[in-house]
C-alpha cells in the first residue's frame, strides 16, 4: 500500500487508525524480539494495518503454528488478502472478541498477543475488555507485546500484568514505546 493511500485510510477512519505512517522495521524488530518463534503455535496480532508486522511474524513462525489477526478497517484487510499463507487467519471483527475467535478456531490459548491499536483513541470500556480478554486469553508464560506514542496504557497494563517492560525506539514516525508484558 502506498504511503498516499495509507494516509486516506487515516483520514477516513475516524480515529481508529493511530499512526500517521506504516510502522517503520526498526520498531518491528523491537516488537518481535521477545516472541520465541520455535515455542509459539498461536500468535494473535491486533491492528496488523499494511501487515508490516505480519508480514515479519510469518517469516519467523513455525510451520504449524497460526496468526490470527484482528483487522476492522476494510482497505487493510484487502491488503492483509493479498499475503498467501495457510497460517494467517483475517479477522474482521473487534479485538475484544479474541476469546471468541480462538474457540472458533480450535485453539486454546494465545502464546503471544502483538497490538498496535491506538489505545488514546479507543473508549476506555473497550480497552479495558480487549486488555482483560486478552489477559485471559494469553498462555501462562504468554506475552503481550502493545505499542504506544505515548505512557498512557502504563497504569492499565501493570494493573493486569506482573511484569511490564518498557522499551524505545527513535527510529519510528513518531517514535514509540513498546510495552512487553507477562502474568
Amino acid at each position: 500500500m502506498s504511503k498516499n493511500k495509507f494516509i486516506t485510510e487515516v483520514l477516513k477512519s475516524g480515529g481508529t487508525i493511530g499512526a500517521l505512517s506504516p510502522s517503520s522495521s526498526f520498531l518491528a524488530e523491537k516488537m518481535l524480539k521477545p516472541i520465541h518463534f520455535t515455542d509459539a503455535k498461536c500468535i494473535v496480532e491486533f491492528g496488523p494495518g499494511t501487515g508490516v508486522f505480519t508480514t515479519k511474524l510469518l517469516e519467523k513462525m513455525s510451520p504449524d503454528s497460526k496468526l490470527l489477526t484482528f483487522e476492522i478497517n476494510p482497505a487493510f484487510q484487502e491488503e492483509l488478502k493479498t499475503i498467501i499463507d495457510n497460517r494467517l487467519i483475517i479477522i474482521n471483527d473487534s479485538a475484544e472478541k479474541i476469546d471468541h475467535y480462538l474457540t472458533l478456531h480450535h485453539l486454546e490459548k494465545a502464546d503471544y498477543i502483538v497490538s498496535s491499536l491506538p489505545f488514546a483513541m479507543i473508549p476506555d470500556e473497550v480497552v479495558d475488555a480487549i486488555l482483560k480478554n486478552s489477559f485471559e486469553v494469553l498462555s501462562a508464560k504468554g506475552k503481550f507485546i502493545q505499542f504506544q506514542y505515548s505512557l498512557n496504557a502504563l497504569s492499565r497494563l501493570k494493573a493486569l500484568y506482573t511484569k511490564v517492560k518498557i522499551n524505545f525506539t527513535f527510529l519510528n514516525l513518531p517514535p514509540a514505546f513498546v510495552f512487553i508484558c507477562s502474568k
